[in-house]
């Protein structure tokens, strides 16, 4: 590899680690300052309802939009387009308007879902012989900052009110625009049309593509609804609001590690059917010993730490083990995590109004035992060797689309679906 090569691999490593830096930290560093907006601006509990759930919404809407931006305008100036517009969402929202407020959650969200969605493809594309360890690195960098930009928050706020909470993390973001502004001059003298980033058909006759974004969908939902509700429920159940709200940090920390390992596991393994299986009993195991012993409280959190922090990491691994090209992984990407997030943004909703509806936890927690089962036979499904292949319809049906033969790993999978 020449000097050149080098640098470039180099600088587009650095690029991807400052990607992943601000794909978090401007979603979590809201709620812990969500009172003084509520002051501010005088909003109602529908507005700061809708406040904290529009990121999420947000990351299932606008990620559908990124595969089609890179393959027009190419990955690399689509990824420095989404750290300007999540740099500018930022600033916006630190205005003096709920008008803004609003706006610029809604455009920082946007720009952190086509991050999200293309992040897999840059991997696929420039680090191919490190899925495992840069899809771990990756994850890791993701919850720990996202646990930064949540702790942070109310010292930042109590030294300079909320508006230096939220703008401080305009800084990395623009930050790591301009290291990709070089990245995207580059993509744009090769052009968009790089075999890399080409791709016809579609994925949606692909069982395989489905019961990836399935099983992501139901990772997610799972993540969401215990992050948003776990505090109550241990305060209903006796536990300090104090030491409740520990247990959703602590819960967040035990995911900083298995970010890092799951992916690298993953990746060494042809078939990743038992991860499936350990996140599922994991889930099942901490339910359960919430619905009958809840006074042991941090030992089934600590389990279901375990569960949600493999899941995820090992459902965004399997974007890109599941897929033959960067093209397919920004669209298999793109599929699975509009699906994913816009489900997750549903489950918070629903156990709250189960909860609602019939006064306690039980039933809630058992809907997300009942979840435990599709979540567990789509990951298995998803887990099993075997590559994603694009379809097209012809009049005699759905035929496998080719991919280009330099888009090929040197690997071939045992089946494809």
């Amino acid at each position: 590899m020449s000097s050149s090569a080098r640098f470039t691999r180099f600088w587009m490593l650095a690029g991807l680690v400052l990607l992943t830096i601000n794909l978090r930290s401007a979603i979590t560093g809201i709620p812990p300052v969500l009172g003084d907006l509520q002051d501010t601006f005088a909003l109602s509990g529908v507005e700061v309802s809708l406040l904290t759930t529009l990121p999420v919404l947000c990351l299932g809407v606008f990620a559908s939009v990124a595969p089609l931006v890179a393959r027009r305008l190419g990955t690399d100036t689509a990824i420095a387009g989404a750290l300007v517009m999540i740099t500018g969402g930022i600033v916006l929202r630190v205005a003096p308007s709920s008008s803004a407020l609003f706006a610029g959650t809604v455009l920082a969200g946007a720009g952190i879902a086509m991050g999200n969605v293309l992040m897999p493809a840059v991997i696929k594309r420039h680090f191919a012989d490190r899925v495992g360890s840069l899809t771990g690195l990756a994850m890791m960098l993701m919850a720990g900052s996202g646990a930064v930009a949540a702790g942070l928050a109310v010292p930042l706020d109590n030294a300079g009110g909320w508006r230096m909470a939220l703008a401080v993390w305009a800084v990395p973001s623009a930050i790591a625009a301009l290291v990709w502004g070089p990245l995207a001059l580059r993509g744009r003298r090769e052009g968009p049309s790089a075999p890399a980033m080409r791709s016809t058909g579609s994925l949606l006759r692909s069982p395989l593509a489905w019961s990836v974004a399935v099983f992501m969908g139901m990772a997610s939902l799972m993540f969401y609804v215990l992050m948003s509700w776990l505090p109550e429920i241990m305060r209903d159940h006796g536990f300090a609001a104090a030491e409740a709200g520990m247990m959703v940090s602590y819960m967040m920390i035990i995911g900083i590690p298995l970010g890092f390992a799951v992916p690298v596991l993953a990746a060494r393994v042809r078939d990743q059917r038992f991860l499936v299986v350990g996140v599922a009993v994991a889930m099942v195991v901490g339910l359960i010993g919430m619905l009958i012993a809840p006074e042991a409280g941090w030992l089934w959190v600590t389990v279901l730490g375990l569960s949600t922090g493999s899941a995820f990491p090992l459902a965004y691994t399997l974007l890109s083990l599941r897929s033959p090209s960067p093209a397919v992984a920004a669209r298999l990407s793109g599929m699975a995590q509009t699906g994913g997030y816009l489900l997750a943004g549903l489950g918070p909703l629903a156990v709250g109004v189960l909860h609602s509806v019939t006064g306690g936890w039980e039933v809630s927690l058992g809907l997300l035992l009942i979840l435990v089962v599709p979540e567990t036979v789509f990951g298995l499904m998803a887990a099993r060797p075997g590559f994603v292949r694009p379809s097209v319809a012809h009049a005699e049906g759905p035929v496998e689309q080719l991919i280009e033969p330099k888009d090929v790993p040197v690997r071939v999978p045992v089946n494809v679906r």
